[in-house]
Parts: C-alpha cells; sequence; structure tokens
C-alpha cells in the first residue's frame, strides 16, 4: 500500500525554528541573569592596566564609574531599623517551662485585678500620699543587710559606706527610717539598688531559664537563690508567730502598689502578648543591671590598682 506524505504547510518550519531560537534566547538570558545574581556585588569589574591596552573609550569610564551612583554609594547609611538590625538586636530567652510560666503569669494577673488592686485602691482612699511613702521609705531602710552585704560581696566599699551612712542617718533623723534625708541634696547618699542575684550574675553565674513564681513573679534560677537569701536577711521574717512576717509583708506589697497603681496596666495594655513583654523586659533589666555592677566593679578595681608613684613627679625632682 502505498504511503501518501502529507505536504507541509508553508511558514511551519520558519515558525518552529523561530519558537526554538525564542526559546534558546531566553534560556541564555536566564542563565546570565543567575550567574550575575550570583557573583558578589562589590567586586569591581576587572579590566587590564592602561599601559597594556591602551586608552579607556568614555563610555567605558562613565558606566563603570558614574559620579552620581559614586556620591550616592558614599552616603548610604544603613538602616538601623532594618530587618538585619532587628535580627542583631532580638532576645533570645531561655523558656523551656513556658507552659508552666504563662499559667503562673495569668494567675498573679487575676491576683492583682482580684485581691491587690481592690485592696490597694481602699487603702489609698484611706491613707494619705505622705503617710504611704513614709511607709514606704521605712521598708526601703529595713532592706539595709541584703543591699550592705551585696556591696560588700561585690568589693563595692563605697557603696556599702553609703547604705551604712543611710542606714544610720535615716534610722537616727528620719525617726526610724521614716523618711529619707540621707537623699536629700545636702547629703545625697543615694540607695544602692543591687541584690544577692546580682552579685552572683557579678561572679559569673548565670541568668538561667526564665521563671515566673507564683506572687512573687518573674525570676531565673539565679535569682531565686538570690530571693532566698535577701529573705533570710530580711528582719520581718523572723518575726513570731510566722504568719506575723506574712502580714508584714503582704502590707509591705499592698502599700508600694497603692503609690503605682495604673503602671501594670499601661504596660499590659501597650503590649500585644503581655507574657512575652514582661518576660522579655525583666531578663533585659536583670541583664543590664548586672552588667552595671560589673562595669562599677572593674572600674574601681581599676582605680586601686593604681600606685603612687605613677603620679606627676614632684617639682624638686623634675628641676634636678
Amino acid at each position: 500500500m502505498r504511503r501518501v506524505r502529507r505536504a507541509r504547510k508553508p511558514g511551519a518550519g520558519y515558525m518552529r525554528s523561530y519558537i526554538e531560537l525564542f526559546v534558546l534566547v531566553v534560556f541564555l538570558m536566564a542563565a546570565c541573569g543567575a550567574s550575575w545574581a550570583a557573583s558578589p556585588p562589590s567586586s569591581p569589574p576587572t579590566s587590564p592596566p592602561a599601559s597594556a591596552a591602551g586608552p579607556i573609550p568614555a563610555t567605558s569610564a562613565v558606566s563603570a564609574t558614574n559620579p552620581m551612583e559614586e556620591e550616592y554609594r558614599e552616603d548610604e547609611i544603613p538602616d538601623p531599623y532594618g530587618a538585619g538590625a532587628v535580627r542583631e538586636e532580638k532576645l533570645v530567652v531561655a523558656d523551656p517551662l513556658e507552659p508552666f510560666n504563662r499559667a503562673m503569669h495569668e494567675f498573679n494577673d487575676k491576683l492583682y485585678f482580684w485581691a491587690l488592686k481592690p485592696v490597694a485602691q481602699g487603702y489609698k482612699a484611706v491613707v494619705p500620699e505622705p503617710a504611704r511613702i513614709g511607709v514606704k521609705n521605712f521598708f526601703s531602710n529595713l532592706g539595709f543587710p541584703a543591699r550592705f552585704l551585696s556591696c560588700l560581696l561585690q568589693a563595692d566599699f563605697s557603696g556599702a559606706a553609703t547604705e551604712a551612712g543611710r542606714f544610720a542617718i535615716n534610722t537616727i533623723w528620719g525617726i526610724g527610717g521614716l523618711l529619707d534625708p540621707s537623699s536629700g541634696r545636702e547629703i545625697d547618699l543615694q540607695i544602692q539598688d543591687t541584690d544577692l542575684g546580682e552579685t552572683l550574675g557579678v561572679y559569673g553565674v548565670g541568668q538561667g531559664f526564665y521563671l515566673v513564681w507564683p506572687v512573687f513573679g518573674p525570676s531565673s534560677p539565679r535569682d531565686t537563690v538570690g530571693l532566698v537569701g535577701e529573705r533570710l536577711l530580711d528582719p520581718p521574717t523572723y518575726l513570731s508567730p510566722w504568719y506575723a512576717g506574712t502580714a508584714v509583708g503582704v502590707f509591705e506589697q499592698v502599700n508600694a502598689t497603692s503609690l503605682r497603681i495604673g503602671d501594670y496596666e499601661s504596660l499590659k495594655n501597650a503590649a500585644i502578648d503581655p507574657y512575652v513583654a514582661f518576660r522579655d523586659a525583666y531578663i533585659q533589666y536583670r541583664l543590664k543591671s548586672v552588667e552595671a555592677r560589673k562595669s562599677k566593679r572593674t572600674k574601681s578595681a581599676s582605680l586601686e590598682a593604681q600606685s603612687p608613684a605613677d603620679g606627676p613627679a614632684s617639682p624638686e625632682k623634675e628641676i634636678q
């Protein structure tokens, strides 16, 4: 049987060749673009020496070094709010007990709104602010042993002397600590805001993972050890019977809350996730506090290490 061969339509072969050529051009352009993207953008184009290659055309010189582009390139300033900056400054917090911590955070939140805040508001309505400030000064004066010991352990002897002077002046002239004359402009002995947790941090003990205790709030293993030590140094702990010390602690917390009602609400309402916001704020605060104490200790040690021989020579020796 004779096979009948179909006749090609005119122009079909040319159309197929055009399509193949178009696909080849697209492929080559894509390959060139990929190789250009893979090459480092900062590497300048290599060119032969002027003595060997002769004069460079003006068009190539303009395209290689555009004065306008160079001007803008020199004026480029890295964006501090860019993705890279945010990624570098992001705080990494170890939080393996997050389910437990979130439950304790929620418990403390309900305890504040359902019990502590209503009692503090009633207390605030009855007791005037000067009296509440006096109570705050009294409990701050009772915290002298923990601050004094922390300064000694950190080798901050000037801070320890400041705390000792504050305690003596406020106890005698401040009517048992109800007043704070030592912080006035005349005496100017400011409180040394440090604790045993910071002391452990100064000696290299790490923060550890994040931890939230019921009633006591945010903490960490290191700060928990410091908190236990501070409780042992707190005079109301040794009141008898045992619940007397607990009652004193509750009264101190109610009085302190009455002086800052609204602060917790503002921080909570401004946060997308209050738990994460309070966690990061606490960790950052503790890290900065420890670094500040370390730098102060290093500075005082360097000043003590300077010998009198390093000072300026006497005029007689200079004349000789």
